[in-house]
């Protein structure tokens, strides 16, 4: 469209890709209508397992992007969540933020619940708090809780700050105990609640600017 001449910043014509603007000073239009940014939208998705966070997967699977509504397809994911885990994903246009968020420096809790095999032992517990040694290097758990045991299996609670590729099912393989099921049920501020699978929602404005400021914290 440049190239074109179809673009206008404060009324001249700009051809040369790559022009510098201030979008709170100059007036940018194509075609001579006028042109803004869009407004900043968050959304809380509760990813269904089966369904892959990317934006297209060659192989034919099912992605998010093919369950979220027409009005959603251009906002992007703040991290993943693997085809088997579900839970909370948020989606934004708000690049910088989410950059921020995504970041492991920035220390944002995410919260999980899993189911996996085997009869976990406090042993075990604080194995995950005391940090345990994967290919890419020690993981840790902020925080750990045994919500049921038997021999078959167990469910807990696992707090995280890092957000590594596949971190929590690597750690509990790391200590004897695989990964039934997964669940997302917190982003710092930000908790699932009662949404249904596949469905979503628009953050709340009290809940964007508690994750703008977020170091982490519990909800």
């Amino acid at each position: 469209m440049m190239v074109a001449g179809r673009v206008s910043v404060n009324g001249a014509v700009v051809t040369e890709l790559g022009v510098r603007i201030d979008p709170d000073a100059d007036i940018v239009a194509v075609d001579g209508e006028p042109v803004g940014t869009a407004e900043k939208r968050w959304v809380l998705f509760h990813k269904p397992p089966g369904v892959l966070t990317t934006r297209s997967d060659p192989h034919g699977g099912k992605t998010i992007y093919d369950v979220l509504s027409a009005d959603l397809q251009g906002l992007r994911y703040v991290g993943r969540l693997d085809r088997d885990a579900e839970g909370l994903l948020l989606l934004t246009n708000d690049g910088e933020l989410a950059n921020r968020l995504a970041h492991p420096s920035e220390g944002v809790e995410r919260e999980y619940w899993l189911e996996v095999a085997g009869r976990v032992s406090r042993d075990a517990i604080n194995q995950l708090t005391a940090g345990v040694e994967l290919e890419d290097g020690l993981a840790r758990a902020a925080r750990a809780r045994l919500i049921q045991v038997s021999d078959v299996s167990s469910r807990l609670t696992l707090v995280l700050t890092e957000g590594r590729k596949r971190e929590v099912r690597r750690m509990l393989s790391a200590v004897g105990h695989p990964v039934m099921r997964l669940r997302r049920d917190r982003f710092g501020f930000v908790s699932l609640g009662d949404l249904k699978r596949g469905a979503w929602r628009d953050l709340r404005s009290d809940e964007v600017r508690a994750l703008s400021g977020t170091e982490g914290g519990e909800a």
